[in-house]
């Protein structure tokens, strides 16, 4: 299996040395929180990133030997984009701006870009499900073509009601994915998100595996993999099970010990439950 990281979790940390140190460790792909390309700003713009930055993040990618799989947080900290407003012209500044994320996905090398952002997509007052769900496939829709001609793909994050109120599991993610009705549309699962689903993860998975692009792993405690309760031997088999050839990416959201320590620990556990599987095979 594929390791890599979101690198956001080291926060400024300079993106040369955080990438050298995770190569060290195992990882070979790093996914890459658009905000962190730039000082921290009230209101992040991607197309603000200059040409220069973006040649500078690959290459030291490269140099690193890890692999830029793509971007995350894809609306975080930015200002008037919504995924699933009843109002037009907000539809068309977000997918808009989404282009422009493609095409910087597209110049660091990614090819997959994770959908998140509850913030920016969660339900307005007024605006039903149905309704917010049509909007989103709308702008989704729009972005296809662009999504084409780099070779990127949007994976739509479901996520927990801690998080928010639309789009809470898989089957309402593939839900969305059908009406985009776009190869270039599909699933991004996140171990943490399954936790709060009714079905067992690896159900989930199971039930999953026409639309999966991409995978997080961490733990419903919010530390990474084998630091919390959730049991991986029967996550990684239902992947294997799949055959799921993409990336385990790792994506936390507490930092103690420390992000090195966390990554450290996360690659270390993932690889015994990997070749005890392989053992049993």
């Amino acid at each position: 299996m594929k390791f890599a990281f979101c690198n956001e979790m080291f926060g400024q940390e300079p993106f040369d040395q955080v990438a050298s140190t995770m190569r060290a460790l195992g990882y070979t792909g790093v996914e890459i929180a658009p905000f962190t390309l730039l000082p921290p700003t009230d209101a992040f713009d991607a197309r603000q990133v200059p040409a220069a930055r973006r040649r500078e993040i690959r290459q030291q990618a490269e140099a690193a030997g890890l692999e830029v799989v793509g971007l995350h947080w894809l609306l975080a900290k930015t200002s008037g984009f919504y995924l699933t407003s009843p109002d037009g012209a907000t539809r068309r500044a977000t997918a808009d701006y989404l282009k422009a994320l493609v095409e910087l996905c597209g110049e660091l090398g990614g090819t997959l870009m994770v959908l998140g952002s509850p913030q920016q997509r969660n339900l307005l007052p007024g605006v039903g499900y149905n309704d917010a769900e049509s909007y989103a496939a709308e702008i989704l829709r729009e972005v296809m073509p662009v999504c084409a001609a780099h070779n990127v793909t949007i994976a739509l994050e479901p996520l927990g009601p801690a998080e928010g109120n639309f789009m809470l599991t898989a089957k309402s993610g593939v839900q969305l994915a059908k009406l985009v009705d776009s190869p270039h549309c599909r699933l991004h699962l996140d171990v943490k998100a399954m936790s709060s689903e009714a079905e067992p993860i690896d159900v989930i998975i199971r039930e999953s595996r026409k639309w999966l692009a991409h995978f997080h792993v961490n733990d419903a405690n919010l530390l990474g993999p084998g630091m919390g309760h959730v049991e991986y031997g029967p996550i990684l088999t239902a992947l294997d099970e799949i055959g799921y050839s993409g990336w385990l990416s790792l994506e936390v959201f507490k930092y103690e010990p420390s992000p090195r320590e966390i990554a450290e620990q996360s690659i270390e556990y993932l690889r015994k439950i990997e070749a005890a599987i392989a053992n049993e095979s």
